[in-house]
């Protein structure tokens, strides 16, 4: 009998979603990462939880629908890491026309119209907030609803609920060989420990590291796919509004422009065919230039290379010939006889990431007995809360723990949800939470995300379980080094 009934190589938010949607059908789950839950191209998406307007161009109207309904479930399962958003498209004349951007947000509101989200409209944005941080000769813009989540957090409590419900997640773990016989035999060096299992079936859910798996590992043909790179730039905060700009680029993309992290803005996405290590993969200065020129085509404030405190780059697998990151991604499946079952699942967008892992998944039914779907309605770990009701989880979590100040309670309430009191505890003081590190970051956050969100590193804590690197002085992150490596 194998060691278990399914094998995931890769901890990405594709690998982690099968893990999490096959543990709770009831099988034996173990899944490897050779790094950090989400240290690739999942924690440098645009965070957009969203239907595509893009797509509605192509009249790819049934993925638009599908996508707004995955955006429904995600804010029913994980308020806490999915916020609703207003977006705004400034008009601009050398693009789309007005009307031809009016009728598209009328049926965008119609395909996800089930989801209580505010409807979109016309404003005249000469003298409104949102109109403040644009040129002038905006005189109009169409805003709409969409929604922005937390990638990198989303990873990590994807894994945690997998975990939760009987899957083992192995960090710095990497599978070396894998033969296929009626079942899979791996060959896994976990941190530096040589050690062999068995599993009834196999998913490479690899990412950009999908082709490079499968002939090196699987010691079989790759798919045929292409790599796309995406970068993002972070600026210091352009503007004051609680929104998301939508700027049509004079390429024809869409450009986003969103708050981060409160202090900062985050722009993009720059996408080009990429080749090369997928590990080493890094925002150009031509990249970097093209948002800086996208984004001074509406912004007062002029935003040069020079005022970039940060880039997000990651390489996503495309299908050919399109060349194209498509939002379903692919997947799959191989079943020969005598031979164990592999799944192949690379590309897609957050979006749709939920569904695309109950497919894969739901492709093992004629091999194993295994309950039914479930992921669209079970909430993730501190997600079980009305999403609007998020603000009044930051009272109560400022009410029970009264030294928190506003912004502290909304960032931790937006990182655990209900899940706080595990992080606090009967905190009565700053102080009862251990040494602190930087303005945010308490000694006991860190032990929390150590034990049970598997960070190992300072870059784990300070830019995938949170992003407080962007604002850490370098002497608390020394110290946070130090106090990481002594808690291990």
């Amino acid at each position: 009998m194998a060691d278990y009934d399914l094998a995931v190589i890769g901890g990405g938010l594709n690998g982690v979603s099968i893990a999490r949607d096959a543990a709770g059908r009831g099988l034996r789950v173990i899944l490897f990462e050779q790094g950090d839950l989400g240290g690739g191209a999942s924690s440098a998406s645009s965070r957009l939880i969203h239907g595509d307007l893009a797509m509605l161009e192509r009249r790819g109207f049934l993925r638009v629908r599908r996508a707004l309904a995955e955006r429904r479930s995600w804010l029913r399962i994980a308020p806490h890491l999915v916020r609703p958003m207003r977006f705004v498209i400034p008009a601009h004349a050398d693009e789309r026309a007005p009307w031809l951007v009016r009728a598209g947000l009328l049926l965008y509101d119609r395909l996800g119209q089930d989801d209580g989200l505010p409807q979109s409209e016309t404003i005249d944005i000469t003298h409104h907030p949102v109109g403040f941080a644009l040129k002038r000769p905006f005189g109009t813009a169409f805003e709409y609803s969409d929604c922005l989540v937390d990638d990198s957090r989303l990873v990590a409590l994807t894994a945690m609920d997998a975990a939760e419900r009987g899957a083992v997640i192995r960090t710095g773990a990497r599978c070396v060989r894998a033969d296929r016989d009626d079942s899979w035999r791996l060959a896994i060096i976990d941190r530096g420990h040589r050690k062999v299992i068995t599993a009834r079936a196999l998913a490479n859910a690899c990412g950009a590291w999908v082709p490079i798996v499968a002939e090196t590992v699987l010691r079989m043909p790759p798919p045929a796919t292409g790599v796309m790179q995406m970068s993002q730039i972070i600026v210091r905060r352009l503007f004051d509004t609680d929104t998301v700009y939508v700027f049509q680029n004079n390429d024809g993309r869409l450009i986003f422009a969103s708050p981060y992290e409160r202090d900062f803005t985050l722009i993009g996405t720059a996408v080009h065919p990429f080749k090369g290590d997928p590990a080493i993969v890094a925002t150009s200065a031509g990249d970097v230039a093209y948002l800086c020129e996208a984004a001074n085509r509406y912004f007062r404030e002029r935003v040069e290379p020079s005022d970039v405190v940060r880039t997000l780059s990651g390489a996503n697998l495309a299908l050919d010939p399109n060349r194209r990151v498509g939002r379903d991604g692919g997947i799959s499946f191989d079943a020969k006889r005598r031979r164990a079952p592999l799944i192949t699942i690379h590309g897609g967008d957050v979006t749709t990431s939920r569904l695309r892992a109950e497919r894969a998944v739901s492709r093992l039914l004629p091999f194993y007995p295994m309950s039914r779907r479930w992921t669209a309605g079970a909430p993730m770990p501190g997600g079980d809360f009305d999403w609007h009701r998020f603000d009044a989880e930051v009272e109560a979590a400022r009410d029970r723990w009264d030294f928190l100040s506003e912004a502290q309670a909304q960032r931790l309430v937006a990182a655990y949800g209900t899940r706080l009191t595990a992080v606090l505890g009967d905190a009565r003081s700053r102080a009862d939470l251990g040494p602190a590190f930087g303005p945010e970051l308490t000694g006991a956050e860190v032990r929390y995300l150590m034990q049970r969100e598997w960070a190992r590193f300072a870059d784990d804590v300070l830019w995938r379980r949170s992003r407080l690197g962007l604002t850490m002085p370098p002497a608390d992150r020394d110290a946070l080094v130090a106090f990481m490596a002594s808690a291990m």
